[in-house]
This record gives structure tokens, sequence and C-alpha cells, in this order.
């Protein structure tokens, strides 16, 4: 058997059939020449359940002999020490991705635990910022700086930076829940949250009334369907959110106390008098 040199892998000619010579030195270790002219390194060896498993470490070009050596030598210490690496290269091109996990999170958590309003805007987040960027990547290959990254991406709109980083984290720790990522490695920690301006605006009392007039034009002349001018003046004397309003029911109207009995608003069930 030949000392697989640079030079001697370089005189190799490719035949009709694969080609296969080993080295001299390091059992196990070989290069394979394909028809096609391909040249690659490889191991083979036998696992602890004594099945025989070849392991391709390259190409010959960008890979060369003594680099090869070194990796084959690792590759062969594994087995010594009873891996497999062989079946560690399987599990890892088997390993879920980034859209898988998403595609799981909406299925097993978003659908059956939020309101369809927050499924959609998860939804929307993750094809429109977070798939783009990291949904080909393996799990275990997403790292804080990917985050990080995505993150700045968004710099420009804080509020939107922030909610995509909470939703991957979430994301992320579900991924852990379930035993694809070890615990204590979401890469969304210590990944900092833009600062945030509170949002706030009140109509004044000329604003107010200038609505009001508006609102009675409007059911004057029939020209706006009455639920919608009804359901803005609740807005504006409850403080309700819109959707609170928009899916009232009538079992939720308490007629003799003067109120509204919520019974699934954003935070939880609430009472709101009228």
């Amino acid at each position: 058997m030949p000392n697989l040199t640079k030079r001697y892998v370089d005189s190799l000619k490719p035949g009709p059939k694969d080609v296969v010579r080993w080295d001299s030195d390091l059992r196990g270790f070989g290069i394979r020449v394909k028809p096609s002219g391909v040249k690659s390194y490889m191991v083979q060896y036998r696992n602890e359940a004594g099945r025989s498993r070849r392991l391709t470490l390259g190409k010959h070009g960008p890979l060369t002999p003594t680099d090869a050596r070194k990796l084959a030598k690792k590759r062969l210490r594994q087995v010594d020490e009873g891996g497999d690496p062989t079946e560690a290269v399987q599990q890892a091109r088997k390993a879920a991705t980034v859209h898988e996990l998403a595609e799981r999170y909406i299925v097993e958590h978003a659908i059956p635990k939020k309101k369809p309003r927050s499924i959609g805007e998860d939804r929307a987040m993750l094809q429109r910022f977070i798939l783009p960027k990291l949904g080909r990547r393996k799990l275990a290959a997403v790292t804080r700086a990917d985050v990080q990254s995505l993150h700045h991406s968004l710099s420009a709109t804080p509020y939107q930076a922030n909610r995509v980083l909470a939703l991957l984290s979430k994301v992320f720790n579900l991924a852990e829940r379930w035993g694809l990522r070890p615990d204590g490695s979401n890469p969304c920690r210590h990944v900092e949250r833009y600062p945030e301006k509170r949002r706030e605006r009140f109509l004044s009392a000329e604003e107010l009334a200038r609505l009001g007039e508006v609102l009675a034009e409007a059911e004057k002349a029939a020209e706006e369907p009455s639920s919608a001018i009804a359901a803005i003046r609740l807005l504006i004397l409850t403080g309700c959110r819109r959707n609170e309003v928009l899916s009232l029911r009538w079992e939720e109207v308490d007629f003799e106390r003067r109120l509204l009995l919520l019974e699934d608003s954003k935070t939880g069930r609430k009472a709101v008098p009228i």
C-alpha cells in the first residue's frame, strides 16, 4: 500500500469504476477516485456494533493530504473512544431547522394557546423577518451573534425589532423544552432590547366633540352601518380595546349592574363599567 502523499494522489487516474487506495501508515485512511476524476479522502472503520462504515472527509484540492490525514486521525480517535462519526454526520443532516421549529411552534403552541389575531401576527413576523434570515439554519447552529444581527437589522423600527426578539426567544425556549437544544442554550439570552417610547395619545375635548358630531351626522345620513357607529361610541365611552368591542356578545352585557363582563380580554377576565 502506498503512502498518500500529494504527488501520489495527483498521479492517480480514474477508471471505469471507483478506484480506492489505502494509506500505508494510517490504517483506515484512504482516497477514492470516481470515474469522473473527482478524488475524495475517506476513513473506513468498524463501530461498536461491528458494522463497517465509511465516512468521506472531503475532496482532494480544497483538502490537502496532510490536512486529510489529521482529520482522519481525529475521526478514528472518536471511534476508539466508542463514537461513530458517520452516525454523527447523518444525525446532523437530519437535525431540525429553524423553519421546522417555527412550523411546530405554530401547530403545537400558538394555535392551541393563542387568539387568532396573535397567531396571525406570529406568522407574519416569522415569514417576514425570522425565516428569511434563519429558516434554513440548523437549530444547533444558531448563535447569539445570529440573533443580534437579526435584531440589529430591524433597528430602524425598535418596537418591531423587540417583538421579533421576544417571539424568537419563545420559540427557542420551546426548542429546549422539546429536547431540540440543550437547556439554557437560548441564543436570545443577553440580547438587549431597544428602548421604546410609550405611545400614548388622548383626544382633546374639542376633538371628542367633533368626533361626536361626525358620528351623529353619519347616523342621520345612514351612510355607514349603525353597528360601526355604535362600536366607535362604545370604544370612546369604555376605553376597551377594538377587538373587545367588535367581539362582544350579548351574554357579556349586564344591564342591571351596567357592566360589560368580558370573559376573554387580553388581560384576562374583567368587568368594564358602562
